[in-house]
């Protein structure tokens, strides 16, 4: 081999040049190269590990959604590691604080959960479902320490949705004080520090209400006047950025928020695509310097919120974890 090459020729020149290292030594030493020699391959050849972030009324673990995706992801990839983030002590607290707890805390929270885990160290691929994409996309942002390699965000609402037609998940009484919050005024403070769903509500009819009481998408998406160049730097140190629409969507209103589109100001009648927007023109967050790179890519199913097959991931989500 390429190791015991070098460690022969460095033991003769040795040998020859000093008498002191004799035959008898050097096989001693010689099991100690071959163990390194093995090291060096396991590490390289590790699968990227995953960090999954579910959606609104799902939990990081149960069993028919993120544990079934954990599992096909490892049947698919053997020996990756799957790290699922659960915002809470519990599920419970988990499928509550989706809803419930501000995202700028469950970003954090996050944050501390990726850099506690020795697995993740060396950076990973990020997988969001719905909500959970743009509370991932922050975490790029604001900390990506350890970094992500590859961001895919499936359903998720880059752009904030305006309306609440389909509450997911069993809990209806959970669904009906979201509504009844949302009433009450979406950039209500109280509002905004305690329903989620309002953190990324987006009024085209109140951009600047938007703007200003907005306690998050604004902020991530660099809206505000003043920008945040860590944000920009951060998602460009993306290798890609994969972004699934579902083309029958029930529940994000507008479905063209998944491609980072939008309603234009003032009305729900024009959608602005991403490459029209100011956004994307004005490069607030980098955007366009990734899809001149080839970085951004635009994945489309057809069907409603988050219902794809098994067949489907394998095919076009695995390729980039491996």
């Amino acid at each position: 081999s390429l190791v015991c090459s070098e460690m022969c020729i460095r033991y003769r020149v040795s040998t020859q040049s000093t008498g002191t290292i004799g035959e008898a030594t050097f096989m001693k030493l010689l099991p100690i190269a071959v163990l390194l020699s093995l090291n060096v391959i396991i590490v390289f050849s590790s699968p990227t590990p995953v960090v999954l972030w579910h959606g609104m009324g799902d939990t990081c673990c149960f069993p028919f959604s993120m544990g079934r995706l954990t599992e096909l992801i490892q049947k698919n990839i053997p020996g990756i590691y799957v790290h699922s983030l659960m915002i809470g002590a519990d599920e419970e607290a988990d499928e509550l604080n989706g809803f419930f707890m501000n995202i700028n805390e469950q970003i954090t929270i996050a944050a501390q959960q990726i850099a506690n885990d020795t697995n993740l160290r060396g950076g990973f691929n990020a997988i969001g479902f719905s909500q959970g994409s743009q509370f991932l996309r922050g975490y790029v942002q604001r900390y990506n320490f350890p970094p992500v390699k590859n961001l895919i965000s499936i359903g998720g609402q880059h752009q904030g949705v305006y309306g609440f037609p389909k509450c997911p998940g069993d809990n209806y009484t959970i669904c009906n004080w979201v509504r009844e919050l949302l009433d009450l005024g979406a950039y209500d403070s109280f509002v905004q520090d305690n329903l989620v769903q309002a953190e990324y509500w987006q009024d085209p009819y109140d951009y600047a209400g938007y703007l200003k009481y907005n306690i998050f998408l604004p902020d991530i998406n660099n809206a505000r006047d003043q920008k945040n160049s860590t944000y920009k730097a951060n998602l460009i140190s993306l290798e890609n950025f994969v972004m699934v629409k579902f083309t029958e969507d029930t529940m994000v209103q507008p479905i063209e928020s998944e491609w980072f589109g939008f309603y234009a100001p003032g009305g729900t009648e024009e959608i602005i695509p991403l490459r029209q927007s100011q956004l994307y023109t004005e490069d607030w967050l980098g955007l366009q310097v990734m899809d001149k790179a080839n970085k951004l890519k635009f994945l489309s199913v057809v069907g409603d919120h988050l219902q794809f097959t098994d067949e489907w991931f394998v095919e076009n989500i695995i390729p980039l974890l491996q």
